[in-house]
């Protein structure tokens, strides 16, 4: 639990940026008796009139280096870069700068579970509430996900569980969060259109450990070298899982079962016929939310109960239909190559991958492998086409598509009459669209017109 101690009353405390974290920060400092101003470069707010009512200055169109200098307290959303000159302004007055995931940490009663990586974050976090929620734990689900972890401090108390999604924008700005179980799922090249490096990327992720003591737990993929590397030494006590089962203690597969291998021997927590998730990744992440709430005490039959049922999460390998006998998979939440590369391989053969948007970093070359052993074709889209053309060239046919209605008509040509179209684009969407869930949404409707005979080739 955070530092209840700590206060923002009659300070002046500017919040940066308008999305969900942001408002989220806006109103819990409003309500802690702060002076508070939202600036946001856009030249409006959705729930500007809420915030006004309960006393918040916006600062639109724009950041003003004077207010961050008169400010007191700085608390940054995710999304928003570190390295603009205003907060050189703040930084110069020796103003503390933090995110609001710190933020909210600060004033939380109850126990966090915080979980990491560059792909899985999303349905791990969602199972682990799932799992303490069937063991009758009163668990409350969100920051990356959902609900902001500032929107529950209200809420929280000493008995709540906070299942806590985190990206590397947010632990870059942590100083005290301490999660008492802290879950590294995986490491792979991504989001080098913010990081300045693999490097600070990595020690990005790492910084869920900063805080820990002895009395806490890292849950650590045994199978990833980087996750392994940069837990080593740390001061929480490590719970290993490894899909591999190369491991002599810690969470695996063994047999039809997923166990806890200790040095007293063998504890069966759940049984593979329980999971309904598709892809090994999938599986991989059940591995990693049973270690994290056989910690918490979950017993296992509340870990069956919540995965009876649990398909995944919408935009995340999920089923989008079937036209004639080719099946139509979104999974527009594979944002990076490392997710794409593992969508491509769940499916046995006759991939026919949508893949591009705006590239994000990474080596499009990796899916080459999988494509070669599971794909059919590749239909290239956005502003990296070109860049996946001269990546995967020589692998499977590539065709290049102007619209994502293009992209399901030519993906179906090349699929049938048995094949799969799995969108996973392997580069973020802000080039078409809003964001991964409109881009989801929209390739599920380009399929739904199709099978109501929209064929336009």
């Amino acid at each position: 639990m955070g530092a209840s101690d700590f206060s923002v009353r009659g300070r002046r405390v500017v919040v940066v940026g308008a999305a969900r974290s942001g408002i989220a920060a806006a109103e819990l400092l409003a309500a802690r008796g702060a002076a508070v101003t939202l600036s946001e470069m856009r030249g409006s707010v959705e729930a500007g009139d809420r915030l006004q009512g309960l006393g918040v200055t916006l600062e639109l169109g724009g950041h003003r280096a004077e207010t961050f200098a008169a400010a007191d307290l700085v608390v940054t959303s995710p999304g928003v870069p570190l390295e603009q000159p205003v907060f050189e302004a703040a930084r110069t007055r020796g103003v503390e700068i933090i995110g609001e995931l710190e933020l909210a940490w600060r004033w939380i009663a109850g126990r966090v579970i915080a979980i990491t990586g560059t792909k899985g974050k999303s349905t791990t976090t969602t199972l682990v509430g799932r799992m303490l929620e069937a063991a009758g734990a009163r668990a409350m689900v969100g920051g990356n996900i959902g609900t902001p972890l500032s929107a529950h401090v209200e809420s929280s108390t000493p008995d709540t569980v906070h299942v806590v999604e985190t990206s590397s924008f947010q632990l870059e700005t942590t100083t005290s969060f301490r999660p008492w179980i802290a879950v590294w799922l995986n490491f792979a090249v991504d989001h080098l259109d913010r990081h300045p490096s693999v490097g600070a990327y990595a020690s990005a992720k790492a910084r869920i450990f900063a805080n820990q003591t002895a009395d806490d737990w890292a849950v650590v993929n045994a199978d990833d070298r980087t996750v392994m590397e940069r837990s080593a030494g740390i001061a929480a006590r490590r719970m290993p899982f490894a899909l591999s089962g190369g491991i002599a203690e810690g969470v695996v597969v063994d047999g039809d079962w997923i166990v806890k291998r200790t040095a007293a021997g063998i504890e069966r927590l759940v049984p593979l016929a329980a999971v309904e998730l598709t892809g090994r990744h999938m599986l991989n992440n059940v591995l990693a939310a049973t270690a994290a709430t056989s910690l918490a005490g979950a017993p296992s039959t509340a870990m069956v109960e919540a995965l009876r049922g649990f398909r995944g999460l919408a935009h995340v390998m999920e089923p989008a239909g079937q036209v004639a006998g080719v099946r139509f998979v979104n999974d527009s939440k594979a944002t990076n190559v490392e997710a794409a590369c593992r969508s491509i391989e769940s499916f046995p053969r006759g991939v026919v991958a949508i893949v591009g948007g705006r590239f994000k970093g990474g080596h499009l070359r990796e899916l080459r492998a999988p494509l070669a052993e599971h794909g059919r074709a590749v239909v290239a889209v956005g502003e990296a086409a070109p860049l996946v053309r001269a990546a995967l060239e020589g692998v499977v046919p590539i065709v290049e598509a102007h619209s994502m209605r293009e992209a399901v008509e030519r993906a179906y040509q090349a699929a049938a009459p048995d094949g799969v179209v799995l969108l996973a684009p392997a580069c973020a969407s802000f080039d078409w669209f809003r964001d991964y869930a409109e881009r989801g949404e929209t390739f599920k409707e380009e399929v739904a017109r199709l099978a109501r005979g929209g064929y336009s080739g």
